[in-house]
């Protein structure tokens, strides 16, 4: 019996070679019809016999393309037409619906050996792809996902290039960025060139997917030093890209699986050395990514070794995406710029992810990442604009959460603008037109007073957010137990929170339990100067390097009463680390914390203490110092602890789940010390894994609390 079936695809179907698929897969059951993009789902009409029909449908759901996500797949029985060939028609346009965008995908093993065989046409050329692998997300500037609507529009296929395109038997068969050496896009100078000056020493700007990078020898200490002061970042780790991360590193099964993906991230791996020592001084982790473009491939291997590869920017300032931009910004950092002719349409820094406590977790997300939509309630369409530090903001509709990529620290000009820029990139792709904004507590963040330039928004307090990001990553239901941990979030009680175990109910929360407030002697500049929470934490001497004078002065403001309160345990974290003599002085967020972690030597012991003794906890660990424990195990007991503090206030809620969210969470040690704490005492632990737990991720809660009003 012959039927016909009219069928829309949502999910990540374009740029993935979906048509192409579903073109294959209707031909090998001998059907007809068509497929075409639209600027909403995939759509399909499919005739034959019914049998056929059936098994099209399965392997549709079942077997999609390796880079499609499939969210939903509709059908409707229409009335045969005696249609039995098949085509693709031209993309269409649905006024007002959307569809998600491929975030960009590291070259697949198939262009990897093209651009390796002397003997292929596209021999070493850098811009090599396909539709399993290549740009997308960058180069796409409107939907439906076609050529005159990248910034690939300006480069037409040559005769080879136009017959694979149009090969249904081609692996670039509508392929949209599809080029080769003689129509595609060209380097601004030889690889070889920006090799040479590699080995001699020199920083190159290279141009990425998503922005430009500074590229030197990772095993050269000078030229490392070099890159650091030029780029004003004196101890912040470099990622670096390597072929063999196992030479250097300990590289777990899920760690490899990572940093093989298509999203190709920087994945922290244990560190043994083998590096310039400035890579990343005083941790023992180092960012570690595989080579996920031809240029990278090429660059890495006529190089011979691993190369730093970090932000092409000044430290803290968005990554440069414009040419004339990279020369103007980079120009007293990079010696050289290895550059090219293909637009980039979207600034997009490298996604950097962490395996911790059984699940890999993202810590800043971006390229390759996003904008993969997850799964959302149901809510009118909104946008929530996120926080001060790690911007990123959440547009949603129809039950899916856009996340949007990392920019950077709402400081500035240019990073405020780049925020900006990306927000309208956004809201336009998915046709998002708010009913709904939500915004953080805090009157004075750029990011609440971009909400307010949209409407009147929700105002969703800090910590609050971040427990209602597990809770939207989770799809969980209130009530639950909530623990956030990080260094600042404005309460609205007026104080500065930062230690908080809250109840989270369907609308709104209850704060059961916090760290004891301790002053703030000189305010945000404790959260540079670390040894200042250890004076007020109560600690009588000067650690070893800080001025006694400005010590003594810092403890009688302390004891003054006219410093802002905080119930931070990032402060706590800076304090702990100045006792032990780890860290004074931090030159990047959170800094003190993770040297801190990296000088645990062993389990450590714990000290009994509740989450509201935080001041007992320090000065059993002061005195302890001064009984000559070393300072490894200290840094242990702290962490063990503070985890058993942890469980303790949990479990006196009465309740079973548990969101655990907050930059302090990042911290490996802590989190998988608090999951297994947990565990054993019989409640379900949950924490961010697709979205960070720092400030990254809370404009999604933000969102949940938003939909949920």
């Amino acid at each position: 019996m012959r039927g016909r079936l009219g069928i829309t695809v949502r999910g990540t179907v374009q740029g993935v070679g979906f048509r192409p698929y579903v073109y294959r897969l209707a031909r090998r059951h001998g059907l007809g019809g068509w497929v075409r993009n639209s600027t909403g789902p995939v759509e399909i009409e499919v005739e034959g016999e019914e049998e056929a029909l059936d098994r099209f449908l399965a392997d549709l759901e079942e077997r999609p393309p390796p880079l499609a996500r499939i969210e939903e797949v509709r059908s409707r029985r229409l009335p045969p037409t005696g249609t039995t060939t098949f085509v693709i028609l031209d993309s269409r346009p649905r006024p007002g619906d959307f569809q998600s965008v491929s975030p960009d995908a590291a070259t697949c093993s198939d262009c990897l050996a093209e651009i390796l065989d002397p003997r292929n046409h596209r021999y070493r050329y850098p811009f090599t792809n396909c539709t399993n692998c290549g740009p997308r997300f960058t180069v796409i500037e409107s939907l439906p996902y076609d050529r005159p609507l990248t910034t690939m529009r300006r480069f037409t296929m040559c005769e080879r290039c136009r017959r694979e395109y149009e090969d249904p038997q081609d692996r670039r068969f509508h392929a949209q960025p599809n080029a080769c050496p003689d129509c595609g896009p060209h380097l601004s100078m030889l690889i070889e060139e920006a090799v040479t000056a590699l080995r001699r020493g020199r920083i190159v700007a290279v141009k990425g997917l998503g922005g430009y990078q500074l590229a030197c020898d990772a095993g050269n200490e000078e030229a490392v030093a070099r890159l650091r002061r030029r780029k004003h970042r004196p101890r912040k780790p470099l990622a670096v890209m390597m072929l063999e991360p196992e030479r250097y590193c300990s590289v777990a099964a899920e760690e490899w699986q990572a940093l093989r993906s298509p999203a190709a991230p920087i994945v922290l791996l244990r560190y043994r050395g083998g590096l310039a020592p400035s890579i990343a001084p005083g941790l023992r982790e180092l960012g570690v990514m595989l080579p996920y473009t031809p240029l990278h491939h090429l660059l890495v291997r006529d190089f011979g070794g691993p190369l730093v590869m970090t932000s092409g920017n000044l430290s803290e300032e968005p990554i440069c995406r414009e040419d004339a931009e990279a020369q103007q910004r980079l120009g007293g950092i990079a010696d050289l710029f290895l550059g090219h002719d293909r637009p980039i349409a979207a600034r997009y820094d490298d996604s950097v992810v962490r395996w911790a406590a059984g699940a890999l977790r993202v810590i800043r997300r971006a390229r390759g990442l996003a904008p993969e939509p997850l799964p959302f309630c149901a809510s009118p369409p909104l946008v929530a604009t996120g926080a001060h530090l790690k911007s990123a903001f959440t547009v949603a509709r129809d039950g899916r959460a856009f996340v949007g990529p990392h920019v950077g620290d709402l400081d500035d000009l240019l990073t405020v603008q780049a925020f900006e820029e990306q927000l309208e990139r956004y809201l336009h792709l998915f046709s998002v037109r708010p009913e709904r904004i939500a915004c953080d507590l805090h009157p004075d963040y750029t990011s609440t007073r971009i909400a307010e330039r949209l409407g009147e928004p929700v105002r969703v307090q800090h910590h609050h957010a971040h427990v209602a990001s597990v809770a939207a990553e989770h799809s969980l239901r209130p009530p639950l137990v909530g623990v956030a941990l990080d260094g600042v979030g404005l309460g609205p009680d007026g104080t500065i929170w930062g230690g908080e175990v809250l109840v989270l109910e369907e609308r709104g929360f209850r704060r059961v339990a916090h760290l004891e407030p301790v002053p703030l002697p000189g305010g945000d500049v404790c959260a540079r100067e670390g040894w200042r929470m250890a004076a007020a934490y109560g600690l009588e001497s000067p650690p070893e390097g800080v001025d006694p004078r400005r010590w003594h002065l810092v403890r009688q403001l302390a004891g003054s009463g006219r410093s802002p309160l905080s119930s931070s345990l990032g402060r706590l974290f800076d304090a702990v680390a100045s006792l032990c003599g780890v860290a004074q002085v931090s030159t990047y967020e959170g800094e003190a914390a993770a040297l801190l972690e990296a000088a645990c030597e062993d389990e450590g012991d714990v000290i009994k203490v509740e989450l509201e003794e935080n001041r007992r906890l320090f000065s059993e660990m002061a005195a302890r110092q001064r009984r000559g424990e070393p300072a490894g195990r200290l840094a242990a007991t702290f962490h063990a602890s503070l985890a058993r503090a942890i469980v303790r206030a949990c479990q006196r809620t009465g309740l079973r789940t548990v969101a655990l969210s907050g930059g302090c969470f990042q911290n490996r040690r802590l989190l998988e010390a608090t999951v297994d704490g947990l565990r054993e005492a019989g409640l379900e632990p949950y924490a961010n894994e697709r979205v960070p737990a720092n400030d990254g991720g809370i404009s999604l809660g933000q969102a949940w609390v938003a939909a949920w009003q």
